[in-house]
């Protein structure tokens, strides 16, 4: 013996009685788990999932993971992690709901430097009343805390989403025909892409506070603006899916890449389409992105979405109808296009 203290995990940087009062805690105060289909509850070692108890008769299931990006590290500089919640579960569902996809449920990773439990239980909290909005549970998920890994205030986020099809109705490239038309979805703000770019540009190169006006003449600080929640689209999408069976064939989320790399994903080989995103606002922070760093229109349209978030390719006589009834759900939605099988790649203007 060395007559030191003994060494305990505690010690180490980890507080597991923190860490059980912190899971006691969402156990009880999460709500998303109540959606039918969920056996169980937080806490236990996995979630279970009963997909009988949904009714489907040739079901696929559909799976997607990601993160929110350096949006987190904005949320982070500004004291508000409750947002980037939303942003997580938007990025998982948005991508399931373009195989046709309703979400069941999804699992999160939260990891920190040290665990304060407010914190990661506000968290927490905006993904599960995300997910009851997006219509899925969240089943479970992990917090992780990483002394001497991580700085005591970094932390870092990951969502696990799974859905479900039948598959005589998932879209996807194979159902795209020539003619076809293109509804765009509005995004009111940068959703959880191009973050690295926005960040450089606005607080590293031209030195904005956060808690400043976003720009001269602005009425909301930078933090508010770059923290835009993300608008989730999975529901109006579903709604549309389900009011009008067979009008919708295949669904973009546009998210890194912009809006034509994304959208090409939709189509079959050979086909190409033409995107007309004037009948949507471009946001201003997106001007004011460009404004200060001089950055090119075809970077900007690689990395950002433009304000635009989703695009569908749904039967052209259809169209009018399908954007209509997403813009009645609280979404604005246009017709922006079509599709063309002569079409020379995919082109996007306005």
């Amino acid at each position: 013996m060395t007559g030191a203290r003994p060494v305990t995990y505690a010690r180490a940087g980890v507080d597991l009685a923190a860490a059980d009062a912190l899971v006691a805690r969402l156990r009880d105060q999460l709500r998303s788990g109540d959606r039918p289909g969920v056996l169980g509850g937080i806490g236990g070692f996995a979630g279970l999932f009963d997909l009988a108890a949904c009714g489907y008769r040739d079901p696929l299931l559909v799976a997607t993971t990601d993160g929110v990006g350096t949006k987190l590290e904005v949320a982070r500089l500004a004291g508000d992690l409750a947002g980037v919640g939303r942003d997580l579960v938007a990025m998982c569902v948005d991508d399931l709901v373009c195989t046709g996809a309703e979400p069941l449920f999804l699992l999160d990773y939260v990891a920190v430097g040290a665990l304060d439990p407010d914190r990661v239980a506000a968290l927490v909290s905006g993904i599960d009343a995300a997910c009851l909005e997006a219509g899925c549970a969240l089943l479970g998920g992990e917090t992780a805390e990483h002394p001497g890994v991580m700085g005591d205030d970094a932390v870092d986020l990951a969502g696990f989403a799974v859905g479900v099809v039948e598959r005589e109705r998932q879209l996807g490239p194979a159902r795209v025909a020539h003619g076809d038309a293109l509804v765009a979805l509005a995004s009111p703000g940068l959703r959880s892409n191009g973050y690295s770019l926005a960040r450089h540009v606005l607080l590293e190169r031209a030195r904005r506070e956060l808690a400043a006006p976003a720009w001269p003449g602005a009425t909301r600080p930078l933090a508010d603006v770059l923290l835009e929640p993300s608008v989730i689209y999975a529901p109006h999408v579903l709604a549309a899916i389900r009011a009008d069976e067979g009008a919708v064939h295949a669904a973009a989320h546009v998210t890194g890449g912009g809006i034509a790399a994304n959208l090409r994903r939709a189509l079959p080989g050979g086909f190409g389409a033409r995107l007309d995103r004037s009948g949507l606002e471009v946001p201003e922070v997106f001007m004011e992105i460009q404004r200060a760093g001089d950055v090119p229109d075809a970077e900007m349209a690689a990395v950002f979405n433009l304000g635009v978030g989703m695009v569908l390719v749904v039967d052209a006589a259809r169209a009018d109808a399908v954007a209509a009834a997403i813009s009645r759900s609280g979404v604005q939605a246009v017709v922006a296009g079509e599709v063309g099988a002569s079409v020379s790649g995919v082109e996007v203007v306005g």
